[in-house]
């Protein structure tokens, strides 16, 4: 489903593109030109901070995209994995395209959809996106900690309840690795290599900052959740296997049931201090607007892998200043 990028239109700048060679419906192998961009952009302030006596550092921030794009029927997704100077990776999906639509008699609006044109109506939906993430933190001896925060009472040591601690909890088997967001809590995920340490004695790790999760909002009899129950979940985590590469199982839409991650799962495999594999669900809860028709505007939607004691110190302090440049 990827297609041809285009300078100017899809990408802007020095580019390097790279092209995928697929199989064809026949097995054949197929190439698709232009396939992934890569190239390198400005992304604002990095660092900054004004100090009274000694005045203004700052530093520019440089990203590194690797992009590529994807037709599905109506829809395209836009697909940017950005890589930033102080080890943050971001992974950005926009969606765009044309909704699907539908036509009502005069006096029947559909409760389920927002009127866009004459006697048309675009359903309301969600869209779900499965990021497999096949983490090794400084090696593959990885564990995977449940992170939340949690307000503590009002008390002797903190009498204006400003105080916060962080639960971690480490994922010891894929039934704990059945994860849910939980924004009361800020839940977020951890990958940590309790075999390594940094310089201030802690184990190296990632962190999943989770972005545009929410429930699947359907019937459990319906069959799209039906075969595909991984979108049931925010996050599963398990051990890698090669031949586990698709979230739904390799053929989803001729499937009844999810042969994917339910399945594997239910054998219940050690998660813990091994190569593992988060599945992140995340994606975009599309209410339809007028604005949407006839061509939707891009909807952006994001998560981070953050660097969590990977790194002693901020590893952007080498970044040089920028020269001035000022528009005459």
């Amino acid at each position: 489903m990827t297609t041809s990028l285009e300078l100017g239109c899809d990408c802007l700048g020095d580019i390097t593109y790279l092209d995928a060679v697929v199989p064809d419906s026949r097995g054949e192998p197929h190439t698709i030109k232009n396939a992934i961009c890569i190239h390198e952009e400005d992304s604002g302030v990095l660092w900054k901070h004004v100090d009274q006596r000694s005045g203004s550092e700052v530093r520019r921030s440089r990203r590194l995209v690797v992009s590529f794009h994807v037709t599905v029927a109506n829809y395209e997704y836009l697909v940017y994995w950005r890589f930033y100077q102080d080890g943050s990776i971001e992974c950005e999906v926009r969606a765009t395209g044309i909704m699907v639509t539908s036509y009502f008699a005069d006096g029947q609006q559909p409760a389920t959809g927002t009127v866009v044109d004459q006697r048309t109506y675009a359903p309301h939906h969600q869209h779900f996106i499965v990021a497999r993430l096949d983490l090794d933190v400084d090696g593959e001896a990885n564990t995977v900690c449940a992170v939340e925060s949690e307000a503590l009472p009002v008390g002797a040591g903190n009498p204006d309840g400003l105080a916060l601690v962080v639960r971690e909890t480490p994922l010891r088997t894929e039934s704990e690795g059945k994860q849910d967001y939980d924004w009361q809590r800020q839940r977020a995920w951890k990958v940590v290599n309790p075999g390594a340490r940094n310089g201030l004695g802690a184990s190296v790790g990632y962190k999943l900052v989770p972005a545009g999760s929410f429930p699947a909002l359907l019937d459990p009899s319906s069959p799209v959740l039906q075969r595909a129950e991984a979108i049931g979940h925010t996050l599963w985590v398990t051990p890698y296997r090669p031949d586990e590469r698709w979230p739904c199982g390799e053929f989803p839409t001729l499937s009844e049931t999810d042969t994917g991650l339910p399945r594997w799962t239910a054998q219940d495999r050690p998660i813990e201090n091994t190569d593992v594999v988060l599945w992140y669900v995340f994606g975009i809860h599309h209410i339809t607007r007028p604005e949407d028709w006839p061509v939707m505007p891009a909807d952006s939607v994001s998560f981070w892998l953050k660097p969590f004691g990977f790194f002693d110190r901020n590893p952007a302090l080498d970044v040089p200043p920028s020269g001035p440049h000022h528009a005459g």
